[in-house]
């Protein structure tokens, strides 16, 4: 389903329910921790993966993907065929999001066969929290409430002189939270979906 209002929607839902009953899962185009699984040739080694082994492990269903609750993270993974006797491997595509469906596979591995999983390097703390003070920031600037209002807010043991709030830096922070918020709501919350870029 795609919506390129109010910020899209390019995930698998059904329609006909309401969003707050049902489960929402990513497409692999857009999700790149969304892994899509495919028979593929015998494996090297010992390890090998299969359709029951992703089963064993489901929690949620839809529209041929499924979410895997492993070591208490929730991974999404599809799957293209259903004989659950043939070994399966991961499809990742060549793209913008390589680099982050590789960081995908290694956690998905690591989890699959009871190693220790690196962090998700997605939503690291200071990601969140930033995420948090946008969606404040745009909340209140929706409610017509001033940037220097917000900051007395935001920042209460911070200084802010209405003789000098126009040259303080906390404006300018707030300013671009505000904007980065806007940015979110529009859409670009789903860059959250992908490792943290440097601007170029």
């Amino acid at each position: 389903m795609s919506s390129p209002n109010n910020g899209g929607c390019d995930f698998v839902a059904d329609p006909r329910n309401s969003a707050l009953i049902q489960p929402i899962f990513w497409t692999p185009q857009i999700d790149p921790a969304t892994l899509p699984f495919f028979p593929g040739p015998k494996p090297a080694g010992d390890l090998s993966l299969r359709a029951d082994d992703l089963h064993a492990h489901a929690i949620e269903r839809g529209a041929g993907l499924i979410r895997l609750v492993l070591r208490g993270e929730l991974y999404d993974v599809s799957l293209a065929d259903g004989d659950v006797t043939r070994t399966l491997g991961a499809f990742v595509m060549f793209d913008d999001l390589t680099p982050d469906r590789l960081t995908a596979v290694e956690r998905l591995w690591h989890a699959m066969f009871g190693k220790r999983v690196p962090p998700d390097p997605r939503m690291t703390p200071q990601r969140r929290q930033r995420a948090r003070l946008m969606l404040r920031v745009f909340d209140a600037r929706l409610a017509s409430a001033s940037y220097r209002k917000i900051a007395e807010h935001i920042f209460p043991n911070l200084s802010h002189e209405a003789a000098t709030w126009d040259e303080n830096p906390v404006r300018v922070t707030i300013a671009r939270l505000a904007r980065d918020g806007m940015s979110y709501v529009r859409g670009g919350y789903r860059t959250l979906l992908r490792r943290p870029r440097r601007a170029r």
